[in-house]
This record gives structure tokens, sequence and C-alpha cells, in this order.
């Protein structure tokens, strides 16, 4: 809408905040950037992003609407604490918990368990073919999401290529995607989305440009619902070569693809339009 803020939807694990096993420091340690821890877990430090990529995130606050948008559960998502001020809106639960202000918006919440019931299959269906088809050889954890999906963590040298894509040809059918993401294999709804919850709060805002950034397939409609989006160099849409007309690839992987991300969302913001480096 004329005169409305610059929405800025992103994902977080392995687009904006890093694990060190993700962190891909290609470089000589004497070049390494310095880094921001964001998230403890269990007394340990877990995810981090580069302080340059802090700071920007914290200008970013200034000239948009900044909207975490994840897979992980509200529980998960609290334990991060990102620069700047915390986010009006996010996005939990791949788009199964709208939080304005912190608080989960229980009409959105309710709109969506409608309409997976009326749908999809259920997740006690699902969950109960992943317990009956994984090996428990490379199978780690059985978990599910807020009532809402499901996931596996698994030991990904011994998982066999078939089995991920056999899941996916039985889920399909039923209404359910199916995700593999590092360690873990998701079975998410179809209708369950980021995209609709960007939409919601794009209506909310009267936001008149939105941005967006992923890197797995559970981000595809996130990047195709907004006006700009962008991907690393590195995760599932990546090695699928996924591209979209709108959404640029970037060659940056690891925490300095999160860094690249951020400054692409304030170049865009400040201008309204079109992406680009600040300097």
């Amino acid at each position: 809408m004329p005169g409305g803020p610059v929405l800025v939807a992103s994902d977080l694990d392995r687009t904006l905040i890093y694990s060190a096993a993700a962190l891909a420091l290609t470089m000589p340690d004497a070049r390494a950037p310095r880094l921001l821890c964001v998230e403890v877990h269990e007394s340990r430090p877990l995810s981090y992003l580069t302080e340059t990529a802090a700071r920007l995130l914290t200008d970013l606050a200034d000239a948009a609407v900044f909207v975490p948008a994840t897979t992980r559960t509200r529980k998960q998502y609290q334990r991060i604490s990102l620069p700047g001020p915390q986010p009006a809106y996010a996005i939990c639960a791949n788009g199964g918990h709208l939080l304005v202000d912190g608080v989960t918006d229980r009409d959105w919440h309710a709109s969506v368990q409608a309409r997976l019931a009326e749908e999809c299959a259920p997740l006690d269906e699902v969950r109960e073919h992943l317990l009956t088809t994984a090996d428990p050889v490379w199978v780690r954890k059985h978990r599910t999401a807020e009532d809402l999906f499901a996931y596996l963590v698994v030991e990904r040298e011994l998982l066999p290529e078939e089995w991920v894509k056999e899941l996916a040809a039985w889920a399909g059918p039923r209404g359910w995607t199916v995700s593999l993401q590092g360690r873990k294999i998701y079975a998410v709804p179809k209708p369950l989305t980021k995209s609709a919850a960007l939409r919601e709060v794009a209506r909310r805002t009267g936001a008149r440009l939105t941005l967006a950034a992923g890197d797995s397939l559970l981000d595809a409609d996130l990047l195709r619902a907004a006006d700009r989006g962008w991907r690393p160099g590195h995760g599932e849409l990546a090695d699928d070569g996924w591209r979209a007309p709108n959404v640029t690839a970037l060659p940056e992987r690891g925490v300095l693809a999160g860094e690249r991300i951020v400054r692409e969302f304030l170049g865009a913001a400040r201008r309204g339009s079109a992406p680009g480096l600040v300097p």
C-alpha cells in the first residue's frame, strides 16, 4: 500500500543465524569474522551471527518491520535473543503460530487448525507412519511440534536417500510435504505455510513492499510470496538449484551468507524497491 512500511520476513536457522557446525568458516583463522552468540541452550552457546550482521540487523529495525519466520516452536524461538528491539510480529511453527508482541494470536491459530483438519491427513497418521517405517539404526529422536507437524532427528550419514523420497511420495497425496534440513526430516501439512502468515502481517501493517529470505524447501512459499527474496548458496533450495523470478541466489555460504542477506534487506528497505548492497 502507498505509504505503508517495508516488511522483512526471514527464516532464522541457516539463513540469519548459524550453529557452530553450519558457520562454514573456510577462510584462515586470522581472517574469520567476529561472531555474536544469539542463542544459549542448556547453558551452552548454540547459534551465532557475525557482529557486522548484528549491527545491520539493528539498523534494519529502523528501516522496516522485521518479522522472524521460523519452523521452530514458540519455545525454541524464545531462546533466541536477536540484536535490536523485540519484533512486533513473529511467525513460528512454520506459520502455525503468529506472535504479536510475543503473544500467540489465538484467532490466527484457530483458523490454521481448522484448515488443516479440513485439508490434510491427521498428524497421528503421519506420526505413526514415521514410527513404523524409520529405522532405529539412523533415527535418534521422534518429535512433534506444537501438535501441528512431526520431525525426526537422524544420523545423516546413515540415512538412506531412498527413504526420504519414499516418505515424500507417501505424504504428498495426504496433503503433507517433506523437507530434509541438516539432521532433521520434517513432515509438514501443505497448508501450514510461512507465506500465509506473511500475508496476514502484510495486511495488518499495510506493507507497501515485502522482502524475504530462506534456505529450505519450507521457505520456498515464503520467497515466492514476497516482492523480492534471497536464498544463500547452501541449503536445500541451493542443493536443488531452486530459483524463482523474484529471488536472488547468493553465492555466499554459511554465516557470511547471513550477513549478506541482512545487508541486502537493509539496502532494499532504504530504497523501498530493488535489492542491492549498502556501503
